[in-house]
């Protein structure tokens, strides 16, 4: 029995073997050796790009107004609402007017009194001209009524001041916006003391349509950028222009575009920093004092130089930067290139790249050197976009 079941499995095993042989092979083992590999491929060609450096910088109110006031007294109200939107001349707080009111009285009761002294003043003078023409009245006499005349008309002339300084005063008991902005907390309440002192600030005023963005550029940098484009390795944007973008604190880009005003001309001992400025309309109000925003800045323009799509570049087990050429139109070559910024989503080619050479950038995943390929043009969605410095 033990035998004839050793041999009923030996006949099994064999039949098993003679059925995988006739089996179907899978296609990837059918397919011959020498077939051609679908791959999609770029013709690369020199192109201008711009140089755009992405730099931390903050926003900053274009102009800041500490709201004083300019005559001492009890406040009286608060008109404004705070941090709403204020124009300027609009009234802000309203100090006690009464004192100054009487003293608006006094100074007009006096100038009143000096134009009635100057009125007697000049008829004496008058009188006086005539009697000296029939050289009835002295040069003494003359000479005393032509000064008392010229007396009354400065004190005229003081007494009209004084009334102009209280009418002044009274108008200063409105206190009014200097600037049109955004006005912040109110540090002064109804029934306080303020006076002229520079501790007495009532409010403050901030611009915000439009806003800087103060930023920062290691000063080697900016160094670099100037000697590249003095030795015509780089090409200058046209006068006057230098684009700037923000990018927000979570990424999203500005929908306004700005300009650059100046950059400083002295570089921080501490940080070796160079400052710049640059300008952006905020009619949404989205840009704060204080808020943190990344700067782009178009520096320069960088000649006749190749740019591949990121996914074609590779790295090896040594991290050098590589990429399969089609060569000949027909077969792949893995070529090793040296890489420089980052333009969007593409790479600059500072070297091991020629215009017209056709780099692989998808279905490399299958190649392998000199295998190979059916080239087909590569079409992407965007191949455009930003830069940020060079690695």
């Amino acid at each position: 029995m033990v035998m004839n079941f050793r041999k009923t499995g030996a006949v099994l095993g064999a039949a098993a073997l003679l059925a995988s042989a006739a089996a179907p092979l899978p296609a990837a083992a059918q397919m011959p050796p020498n077939m051609p590999v679908p791959v999609s491929v770029i013709t690369v060609a020199p192109e201008d790009v711009p140089i755009t450096n992405e730099l931390p910088g903050r926003i900053a109110p274009t102009r800041i107004a500490e709201v004083r006031p300019r005559v001492s007294g009890i406040v009286i109200e608060r008109v404004f609402e705070q941090g709403s939107l204020v124009k300027q001349g609009d009234v802000l707080y309203r100090i006690d007017p009464a004192q100054f009111k009487v003293q608006v009285d006094s100074a007009r009761a006096t100038l009143k009194r000096a134009e009635a002294a100057r009125l007697q003043a000049r008829q004496q003078s008058d009188r006086q001209t005539a009697l000296r023409e029939r050289d009835i009245a002295s040069a003494q006499q003359y000479e005393t009524a032509v000064a008392a005349l010229a007396t009354a008309d400065a004190d005229v002339a003081a007494a009209q001041a004084g009334l102009a300084a209280a009418e002044l005063n009274l108008q200063y008991t409105e206190v009014r916006a200097p600037i049109s902005g955004r006005i912040g907390r109110a540090l002064i309440t109804e029934g306080a003391l303020v006076g002229t002192g520079a501790a007495d600030i009532l409010a403050t005023i901030l611009q915000l349509d439009p806003v800087y963005a103060d930023f920062t550029q290691s000063a080697n940098e900016l160094l670099h950028l100037r000697r590249a484009l003095k030795a015509g390795e780089l090409g200058s944007n046209k006068a006057g222009e230098a684009p700037v973008r923000l990018l927000l604190d979570d990424g999203t880009p500005y929908q306004h575009s700005g300009r650059l005003l100046f950059s400083e001309a002295a570089v921080d001992a501490l940080t070796g920093q160079v400052t710049l400025r640059g300008e952006f309309p905020n009619p949404e109000g989205d840009l704060l004092p204080g808020m943190y925003v990344r700067v782009l800045i178009q520096q320069g323009i960088q000649r006749n130089v190749i740019v591949v799509p990121q996914q074609a570049v590779q790295r090896d087990a040594g991290g050098r930067s590589q990429v399969y050429v089609v060569k000949d139109g027909k077969t792949a070559e893995l070529r090793v290139v040296l890489t420089g910024r980052i333009l969007g989503n593409r790479w600059v080619i500072e070297s091991g790249l020629q215009p017209g050479d056709q780099v692989v950038a998808e279905g490399f995943q299958k190649l392998r050197p000199g295998a190979p390929v059916a080239p087909q043009p590569w079409k992407a969605a965007s191949n455009n976009g930003g830069s940020t410095p060079k690695k």
